[in-house]
């Protein structure tokens, strides 16, 4: 059970850094220029992927409130508090 639990743990990390890095990329990629390299390209699309299943469902319950986006905020508290219930149950 100890081994799931971490196993859980690490995932929501995971999720947790990758919707960190997406925010952050969302501000860098427009000053990169018209033209990315192309690994920070499929940076780009691997990260956003991955946190589209997580901020998808989020962005189309929150109200919008002009161009800024909250979803990746609400998703770390959602991932942190998920997170805290797993480790509670471990114990």
């Amino acid at each position: 059970m100890s081994l799931l639990i971490g196993l859980l743990v690490l995932v929501l990390n995971i999720l947790t850094f990758a919707v960190v890095a997406r925010a952050i990329l969302s501000f860098v990629m427009p000053l990169v220029g018209p033209t990315p390299h192309p690994i920070l390209l499929n940076i780009n699309a691997l990260i956003n992927q991955a946190t589209e299943p997580i901020l998808g469902p989020i962005r189309r319950v929150l109200p919008t409130m002009g161009t800024m986006d909250f979803s990746p905020m609400v998703a770390i508290i959602i991932l942190i508090a998920v997170k805290g219930i797993i480790n509670s149950i471990g114990r």
